[in-house]
């Protein structure tokens, strides 16, 4: 198949796998920290950026929109955080509000600017739900080589990241500042994010980072291997809605990559080695016999104690 595709196309694959790769990594730590749902708060308040980048920039110029897409995620955790600790209102609420009225102010300002001179032709569009086919061969190297650098500092920092996620106070009794690691993580999830937006959509990229994670709870509850297994599922789901987005013209990446995830966590709900329902069919089937064999045994040793 590989054959039949383009150097570029090839390419693209490439960077897709990586990019699933470093989500499924990260949407690890998000799972744990229970905040699947800031995810996808901050790929919707990305948006405003990436536009405003472009508008900067004049023309499509990724280097600057990512940076104006991971100011603008960080400027909407921020505000997440302020809102969580100077008011009432809980976290999931205030992510629900900067994540409709970020996604809000992003779609006014791409509107503005496809109505400008060549603004339809500028590909912004592609950022709602992805499309792979539009990248450059730059893109692809941006995009691959942030990737890879956030899988590298998760593998460095892994027994940190261990530490800062299930027991943060013996890791604050060994030096580290939670502070540090809560700004690290944020950091490193908003850097995921902004480079998979233009391949999977500002809607969809937060499908790529929690559903490959889901998936993996169910074969197994080493959290090592969970991370791996989520690294694994997110690459693979990447590269296949990728390679079947390039059989139509113009077919968006993102929903084809979130299919493919979908299909991963369909098999594992159903096979899972740790939670999936046939196991658990079987191991309710195995106690009913079991409980059923202790049962008849029980009444022949009555029914021979009454003779």
């Amino acid at each position: 198949m590989s054959l039949a595709l383009s150097h570029n196309a090839q390419w693209v694959l490439f960077s897709t796998l990586i990019l699933g790769m470093a989500a499924g990594v990260m949407g690890c730590f998000a799972y744990w920290k229970r905040q699947s749902l800031m995810s996808d708060a901050l790929s919707h308040a990305a948006l405003p950026g990436v536009i405003i980048g472009f508008m900067i920039a004049g023309s499509k110029s990724l280097p600057l929109m990512i940076a104006g897409a991971a100011a603008s995620a960080l400027l909407g955790a921020l505000l997440i955080q302020w809102i969580r600790s100077s008011s009432r209102v809980k976290e999931d609420a205030a992510m629900g509000m900067i994540l409709s009225v970020f996604f809000g102010l992003g779609i006014m300002l791409l509107t503005f600017v496809n109505r400008m001179g060549g603004g339809s032709q500028s590909g912004l569009d592609s950022f709602i739900f992805g499309q792979a086919a539009s990248m450059v061969r730059k893109d692809v190297f941006t995009m691959s080589g942030v990737a890879l650098l956030v899988v590298f500092i998760s593998i460095i920092a892994f027994k940190e990241w261990k530490l800062y996620l299930f027991d943060p106070q013996f890791a604050k009794g060994l030096g580290l500042s939670s502070r540090w690691m809560s700004s690290i993580y944020m950091t490193v999830l908003v850097l995921v994010i902004v480079i998979g937006i233009q391949a999977v959509g500002v809607i969809l990229m937060a499908a790529l980072l929690i559903i490959p994670a889901v998936s993996a709870r169910y074969w197994t509850n080493s959290f090592l291997w969970m991370v791996v297994l989520s690294g694994i599922f997110g690459g693979a789901s990447g590269m296949a809605g990728t390679l079947i987005s390039t059989f139509g013209k113009g077919w968006p990446t993102g929903p084809f990559i979130v299919i493919a995830a979908s299909t991963f966590f369909i098999v594992s709900l159903a096979f899972g080695a740790r939670k999936g329902m046939l196991v658990l069919f079987l191991q309710q089937y195995a106690q009913k016999k079991s409980l059923a064999r202790a049962v008849s045994a029980q009444r022949v040793l009555e029914r021979g104690e009454a003779r």
